[in-house]
């Protein structure tokens, strides 16, 4: 290992121009703003008891009431001991938010790039059109952080591969090791699991390249390390994954115990998530040309349209006035592809694509190969239900495939090898090896090549309808403003998009070309071509990106630190000291407004509680009127208020028959399975009866009836999300049921100290025998997945530092030893 300050200035100097370009481009956060991302402000609402209660009480709850009833925090950026990881991820993320990810993205890719040995010039120039692809900023945008995350540290994770294939065994092992426990760490199993398409690819065309030159035996010996370095990193996240896990297991991502569906017909039952939810976001075949030309396909379903649009000149026609055109048309519904509405194209930049079309001709080998296969294969898993004979033979064979949705998200995995495979090629084209022949044969073929494309674009403009999936809402909903003819307006903008857009990218096709065929006819100097083609890729993405992700999206950070004001109905609800869970049917199980103020039985996430939503599907809301369906239901889950809107605004609904935090019941009912329980609740007197499954729980359900009279009672004396502390008084044997969420890991109860044994009633329940007398009935959350996890955490961790130690002590070792004549 040798240290060269002078071969280091470049990297240092890239490095600083990395945090100038994010903070450049994120400018406002320089004046303290925040980027109001609207998933980070639903998360906020689901985290605020966890966030308050970790304040107050220098404690992790691992548990909160605020969302879907009752649930783990474990998706909810719960902290775990020992977790070392999370501590060199904020290290390397030191910029402020969003600017982080960016610059994550920016210095993996460097790395990479490097690793491939691409000059620190070229690769300074890549990491750019990787870090500005338009969906790695939009992403930032909407608040996918988790997301963004774990894509930046995909080109990582490769470095350390090609190191370790490269025969550079400890760095490449260490390498890969720390970046996949930062991968992990992430959170975000389903970028993960996409990445390791693109890891089986490449080591499909590593072993078939290892056959052909006879190198066997090395590849087996990288593979050998690689599964050890990923078994470390998986070490140092085990808590978190662990959690995970069982927590999966009991969301919506694991298989239902029902077998009909809230109609009572039979339904198909696989496990994982139903196909229509896993394809609902599928690429169009087409559409994906929009990697190409921006706005192909409208761009987004918030689009603004400008003054210049058919739209605003409609508008002001029809008398509307200026000021309230511009404001209208700042958001106007333009995407009309495949999916159900997207927030920006996935633009990879027209300088990118083009140069990605050269890399096919100039690169040779296994790094072409693997990165080609990538692409293909995320392109053609991307189109989900519109190549379903793939996408079908995915689901129902390939191990945890069902288990993510929006298949169209795997185009992160191309949108990674185009700009690698990219710029590969224009190393090639700008080095020496090349001949001058094989060079202008090469741009000359990528110049017919997606020159065809925008011909055939252009002639084939008109074969297109223009029409989206929602044309039809919202055609009706103009109408209603006395608007009809405006959405035929609408369509003349989405053509003239199409249009302006596809010469925008001609346009840098063109001016690329020239830079190109100028530098190999020697009339532009190599720096200069360095620089026009650095400029080209910056001012064609930024220029997409700024339209979706820009200083509008930017408020004071009070604003998303507090990013719901309290109503009057919130103001009434709080006045009320006791504990109780509130709804608001306008939110239903998709808003977390209610969670921020409240403790809720709604709430956002992708995973929610599986047993709670089938709940509210089958019980709760009527899926055709959107009405209360079983009010028992809520009754039961202690339901005090329920959020009502009028023509005065929002107001506290107080449900006089909320059962309350725990009360004794007559009767306990015996089903057979998860169908009988559900069907048993359409007619359930919550007062009184509960209903079991004895299939789960036949042992405790050993008494039927059980006598209570007027003056037994059971009362919540202490709360904290992850504490209960209970008192009751009963003259009987008495079986208790109490209005919170039953999940079987984790949380322990006592009666007057004693372990005891609760079960699951009512489908989601928890219920409790209780002897007679008074008694103090105590439930702890204290999960041990937590504490086994932070033991294989800790021990990991220890080892993978150890070995770092060891690693630099060798290498510094090995560059002292006398080198032989």
């Amino acid at each position: 290992m040798n240290f060269s300050l002078r071969k280091l200035a470049p990297h240092i100097v890239v490095f600083l121009l990395f945090i100038v370009a994010a903070l450049a481009y994120f400018s406002p956060v320089l004046q303290g703003k925040k980027i109001f991302q609207s998933d980070i402000v639903q998360y906020i609402g689901m985290a605020k008891e966890q966030n308050d209660f970790r304040k107050a009480n220098n404690e992790e709850p691992y548990w909160t009431n605020s969302a879907f009833g009752g649930m783990p925090t474990y998706q909810l950026g719960a902290n775990y001991p020992h977790n070392y990881v999370k501590k060199i991820d904020k290290t390397i993320r030191f910029l402020p938010r969003p600017a982080d990810y960016l610059f994550l993205y920016f210095i993996g890719f460097y790395l990479l790039l490097l690793v491939l040995k691409v000059d620190w010039k070229l690769a300074f120039i890549g990491s750019l059109a990787f870090g500005f692809s338009t969906y790695l900023i939009i992403i930032l945008g909407v608040g996918h952080n988790a997301k963004a995350h774990a894509i930046g540290y995909f080109p990582f994770v490769l470095a350390g591969i090609v190191l370790s294939f490269r025969k550079n065994y400890l760095w490449g092992f260490l390498l890969t090791a720390i970046a996949m426990a930062l991968e992990i760490n992430a959170n975000h199993f389903q970028m993960t699991y996409y990445l390791m398409f693109l890891v089986m690819v490449m080591g499909v065309v590593y072993l078939i390249d290892a056959y052909r030159t006879k190198e066997l035996p090395h590849f087996f010996k990288t593979v050998g390390l690689l599964v050890i370095a990923v078994i470390l990193a998986v070490a140092t996240n085990a808590t978190n994954l662990m959690a995970t896990k069982q927590y999966a297991d009991w969301s919506t991502r694991s298989k239902s115990d029902l077998t009909i569906d809230p109609e009572g017909l039979p339904k198909e039952n696989k496990g994982g998530l139903s196909y229509e939810y896993i394809t609902e976001y599928s690429y169009g075949i087409t559409e994906s040309l929009n990697l190409f030309v921006p706005r192909l396909f409208g761009g987004s379903n918030s689009e603004s349209l400008g003054e210049e649009s058919n739209t605003y000149q409609y508008l002001v026609n029809k008398g509307v006035p200026k000021d309230q055109a511009k404001n209208f048309i700042s958001g106007m519904p333009a995407y009309w592809g495949d999916q159900p509405i997207v927030a920006a194209p996935a633009y990879i930049g027209a300088v990118v694509f083009f140069l990605f079309v050269l890399s096919l001709f100039l690169v040779k080998g296994r790094l072409k190969w693997w990165l080609v296969g990538g692409i293909v294969l995320s392109l053609l898993l991307s189109w989900g239900k519109n190549f379903s004979i793939l996408t079908d033979f995915m689901i129902d064979y390939f191990p945890m495939y069902n288990k993510f949705r929006a298949v169209s998200s795997i185009q992160v995995v191309l949108e990674l090898c185009i700009p690698v495979l990219a710029i590969i090629g224009l190393s090639k084209f700008f080095s020496t090896g090349l001949s001058k022949d094989e060079k202008i044969n090469a741009l000359k073929k990528s110049g017919a090549i997606v020159g065809g494309l925008i011909v055939v674009l252009f002639i084939g403009k008109g074969f297109f309808s223009f029409n989206a999936l929602n044309d039809a809402y919202y055609s009706q909903q103009f109408s209603q403003m006395g608007l009809p003819e405006l959405m035929d307006f609408m369509k003349e903008d989405r053509k003239a998009m199409y249009t302006s857009d596809l010469l925008r990218s001609s346009g840098f096709v063109l001016v690329l070309a020239l830079v190109l065929f100028a530098f190999i006819r020697e009339r532009l100097k190599l720096v200069y071509a360095y620089v026009a083609v650095g400029l080209l890729l910056v001012l064609d993405l930024v220029g997409v990106d700024k339209r979706y992700v820009n200083k509008e999206d930017f408020v004071a950070a009070r604003k998303l630190d507090k990013p719901f004001q309290q109503n009057t109905a919130d103001t009434e609800i709080l006045k009320d000291t006791t504990h109780f869970r509130v709804f608001d049917p306008s939110e239903g199980l998709n808003g977390a407004r209610t969670s921020y103020f409240h403790k809720s039985i709604g709430g956002y996430h992708a995973a929610k509680p599986g047993r709670l939503q089938e709940l509210f599907e089958y019980q709760i809301v009527d899926n055709n009127s959107g009405t209360i369906k079983n009010v028992g239901m809520l009754n039961m889950l202690n339901v005090k208020y329920i959020i009502q809107q009028s023509q005065n605004g929002v107001y506290p609904a107080r449900n006089p028959y909320a059962n309350g935090n725990a009360w004794f019941v007559k009767a306990l009912l015996t089903v057979d399975n998860a169908d009988e329980e559900m069907k048993a609740l359409d007619s359930l007197n919550v007062k009184t009866e509960a209903v079991v499954d004895v299939s789960e729980f036949g042992n405790l359900a050993h008494n039927k009836s059980f006598s209570v009279d007027s003056l037994a009672n059971i009362t919540l004396k202490k709360y904290k999300p992850n504490h209960l502390v209970y008192t009751s008084n009963n003259n009987n044997d008495g079986l208790a049921v109490f209005s919170e969420m039953y999940y079987p890991h984790g949380w322990k109860v006592t009666i007057d100290g004693v372990a005891a044994e609760s079960f699951r009633v009512n489908y989601v329940l928890r219920a409790l025998h209780v002897p007679a007398g008074k008694h103090t009935i105590e439930f702890k959350f204290e999960p041990e997945v937590i504490q086994k996890g932070s033991s294989i955490v800790l021990a990991g961790s220890l080892l993978l530092a150890l070995i770092f130690i060891g690693g630099i002590f060798y290498s510094f070792k090995t560059a002292r030893r006398p080198q032989p004549e």
